[in-house]
């Protein structure tokens, strides 16, 4: 570099360049024989063949290794010895069990800024981090360190800081119940409530909206439910991608006589039609017919919708009382339905069609559906969950199923699905930013120690105290934190304004390379890898969707012996950090996880004999107080809300936008760069666009576009975009993330959650 260049520094958003793409027509069905042969094709290339085959053996299995990707739950009863896991699933497995490392030599071959000019694919590609990893003040190449060494820096970064509100603990759904535990105690000894989580930038919304209403964050129905439910209502989820098992459920539920309402922008494959890839029917291409009903509703239409299909069984009901409407449960398990019915009657019904994009015989046959159903499950995902008025949208949900009934008995409930493996069960071992009082008391009881009172940060507010310089430590227990969160650019900047930041890590991903003035990776031991303490095999535990706590054990040799468990990392942060000061016996943990099991079953609520229930080989079901037809509110019982539509008013030039992920993708985890059932292969800097839409702007199939967005007088741009015609409502576009993430205004949040609203961002669209 010559002296007048300017030094080159690492880019915070993957390359704004094509990569080749490739078009067919969307599939109609999912699954099949293509899924299969992707799956073992990917788990082959990365781990091996012998490698690769004992970690599906044991996948999802019990006693086995629950699968790193999705919360769906497995089976209670058999479940199939061919294959226990979908598509994604064993692309998940590829990535973890890939026998590639990263050893000093890669990092002293590549510098950060090298790094950061790949695709997020090419990253997370590379390998698996075998060793820790340190990044001095000024430097540009990562170097090896001791783990001792990688522990005193962080312990003398932490005991440096004037108040402990200045560090910031990050979570991801794929930690343990063991891990995640301690890492909350830990932090509350420090001294901080500071535990932003992926929860809060995707079912934050539902558990706000839950427990307001019902009394418990989590959803009230078990897997055996779908068997015997009359309507499944699947609002803002794309299960054939995030949640393939789903389609299991689905395909059953279907053969027992239930009708499937799918309510979503896009027409998705796996909500058409599943060819199930465990029978040979499936594997030869027939496929089960899915959705009975399919509303592409305008992105943020849902509520409107919702609404308009409550007027239409309010007018039933009124036209012969007690025919739609459950009266007795109505009379005996809820409370401020009069106002609900008050505030119902104001909404306009046309005027709510036109908002939800909806033809009225549509939601006429939705009506009808539900007015003689009173076994409804609902089914919502993160097209619910990330737009302003998410939480109120998700209790018009509960409205509904109130009315009829629906919660509280066989067959019927809510279900809020889950991304990543054990994001329910971190919540539960107490991995929050705003804890109940009875939570904390319980720490003191079981402790001995105040734990902080004061709430710490959540993501959004984690982003602003980094980037305004008030928390100066970012410890990351997982994760992919810069290409998760929103304002790309801005989070980055947050990311470098830190003294220091920490990534526990498998493999690497952008946010080891957008860092503070000295960064640590912590490579960590993965869900398939086995761990031995004294010559014995342990076990971890995970929650899933549902509230089933189950095991988990590794299968595999770690491909390095310099890995460390989450658990012990946790163990050992806190010992060089508290030091002689705590009164926790951290050497106890180290010892076996058994010890760390016994102190949740003191502190958390429904984990008494933990290691005794841990090891029934199917896990156990922790107590759902709305799945017993209780409700752990103020009144004791279920309760009506009321919200008004807030409708997002669009100019002409300006489209509604959501972020999305591609078949090849879980969260931030890129698998490949086709998106197999949109038809669109080998590119992710697309923009799918209203047919009509293309033609009004003056734009066409192909077309190289940047979009803007402008919330709160801030130009944000993300440039380098190819127009692509799909089925999709007007004025509504779609983008993956984390591309278009960098558009995602940092404030621009939730009522009552703060979720970001990455689904509904009004943007415009210029040509490039």
């Amino acid at each position: 570099m010559k002296n007048n260049e300017t030094p080159p520094v690492p880019q915070a958003e993957p390359p704004k360049k094509f990569t080749g793409i490739r078009l067919s027509k969307p599939e109609e069905k999912a699954a099949g024989l293509p899924a299969v042969f992707i799956a073992m094709q990917q788990v082959y290339k990365e781990a091996g063949i012998k490698r690769g085959l004992t970690a599906l053996s044991r996948l999802n299995q019990k006693g086995g290794t629950d699968c790193p990707s999705c919360a769906w739950p497995d089976p209670d009863d058999e479940r199939s010895r061919l294959g226990e896991f979908c598509e994604n699933g064993a692309k998940a497995i590829a990535e973890e069990a890939t026998a590639k490392r990263l050893t000093p030599d890669f990092f002293r071959e590549n510098s950060i800024c090298d790094l950061s000019l790949l695709n997020d694919f090419e990253i997370g590609r590379k390998g698996r981090i075998a060793q820790p990893m340190y990044l001095p003040k000024g430097g540009t190449h990562y170097q090896e360190i001791s783990w001792q060494n990688a522990f005193e820096k962080i312990a003398e970064s932490l005991n440096q800081l004037n108040s402990p509100d200045e560090a910031i603990f990050y979570t991801s759904g794929r930690t343990s119940n063991e891990a995640a535990f301690l890492y909350q105690l830990f932090i509350r000894e420090f001294g901080t409530n500071n535990m932003p989580d992926c929860s809060n930038m995707c079912h934050e919304s539902s558990g706000v909206a839950l427990i307001e209403t019902v009394g418990i964050g989590k959803g009230s129905v078990k897997l055996e439910d779908f068997y015997e439910t009359e309507v499944i209502l699947i609002i803002g989820q794309n299960p054939g991608t995030n949640h393939p098992r789903m389609l299991s459920a689905l395909q059953k539920a279907k053969k027992n006589g239930a009708t499937i309402i799918s309510i979503n922008p896009l027409k998705e494959a796996g909500l058409v039609a599943f060819a199930n890839p465990q029978q040979v029917v499936g594997l030869l291409g027939s496929a089960t017919s899915l959705t009975d009903v399919y509303l592409q509703v305008k992105i943020n239409g849902d509520m409107a919708l919702l609404k308009a299909i409550l007027l239409l069984l309010l007018d039933k009901e009124e036209k012969n009382p007690g025919s739609v409407f459950d009266l007795d449960f109505i009379r005996e398990k809820t409370v401020e339905y009069e106002s609900f019915i008050q505030n119902l009657r104001k909404e306009n019904y046309e005027d709510l069609l036109i908002l939800s994009g909806i033809r009225d015989e549509e939601v006429r046959k939705v009506a009808e559906i539900l007015a003689t159903r009173k076994k409804i499950i609902s089914c919502w995902a993160m097209g619910l969950t990330q737009h302003k008025n998410a939480v109120a949208t998700i209790q018009e949900i509960i409205n509904l199923l109130l009315l009829k009934g629906s919660i509280g008995k066989p067959g019927a409930g809510t279900c809020p699905v889950r991304g990543h493996s054990n994001v329910q069960g971190d919540r539960t071992m107490g991995i929050n930013e705003r804890p109940s009082q009875a939570f904390l008391d319980n720490i003191e009881r079981a402790f001995g120690f105040s734990p902080p009172q004061a709430h710490g940060y959540n993501t959004v507010e984690a982003i602003e105290a980094m980037y305004h310089q008030k928390a100066h430590v970012f410890i990351a227990m997982g994760g992919n934190f810069l290409s998760a969160t929103p304002d790309t650019q801005y989070t980055a900047k947050a990311l470098q304004n830190c003294r220091l930041t920490v990534q526990i890590s498998t493999k690497l991903n952008r946010s080891h390379l957008i860092v503070g003035q000295e960064a640590l990776i912590l490579p960590c031991l993965g869900r398939t890898d086995k761990e031995f303490i004294g010559g014995e095999l342990q076990f971890v535990s995970v929650e899933n969707s549902m509230g089933v706590v189950h095991s988990s054990r590794g299968s595999l040799t770690p491909v390095s012996d310099k890995l460390m468990s989450e658990a012990h990392i946790v163990c050992n942060l806190a010992k060089a950090t508290l030091g002689k000061q705590s009164v926790v016996n951290w050497d106890q943990y180290l010892q076996h996880y058994d010890f760390i099991r016994e102190s949740i079953a003191q502190t958390i609520p429904g984990f008494k004999d933990y290691n005794e229930k841990i090891r029934i080989r199917e896990g156990f079901y922790l107590p759902n107080c709305a799945r017993e037809n209780e409700y752990n509110t103020i009144s004791g019982k279920a309760r009506f809300t009321v919200s008004d539509i807030e409708p997002i008013r669009l100019q002409p030039h300006e489209f509604l936008m959501m972020t999305i992920r591609s078949h090849d993708q879980f969260n931030t985890t890129l698998y490949g760069l086709d998106d197999r059932y949109r038809g669109i292969k080998n590119e992710r800097r697309v923009v799918l666009m209203n047919p009509e839409d293309i033609a009004a702007a003056g734009l066409k199939s192909g077309e190289v576009v940047n979009l803007y967005n402008y919330y709160g007088g801030k130009e944000r741009v993300a440039q380098h975009f190819m127009i692509i015609p799909y089925d999709i409502p007007a004025q509504c576009i779609a983008t993956y993330f984390p591309e278009a993430n960098v558009l995602v205004p940092v404030d621009s949040i939730a009522d009552k959650s703060h979720t970001p609203t990455s689904k509904s961002v009004v943007v415009e669209i210029k040509k490039d």
